[in-house]
């Protein structure tokens, strides 16, 4: 019997769903760095970029 046999089972599935979570952070964390740093769309419809200045 290895170790892995012998753990929790609840532990496992901690583990598991805290890399999930930091994956998942670190997605989320990409995209929006790729957003802030993106150029705006070209189409009228688009989003525009966070480089550019607001008009009031």
């Amino acid at each position: 019997m290895t170790t892995r046999d012998k753990a929790d089972p609840k532990s496992d599935r901690k583990e598991r769903l805290a890399a999930e979570l930091r994956a998942n952070l670190a997605r989320r964390k990409a995209q929006a760095r790729s957003r802030r740093a993106g150029e705006p769309d070209e189409r009228a419809e688009g989003i525009p970029s966070g480089k550019q200045e607001k008009h009031k």
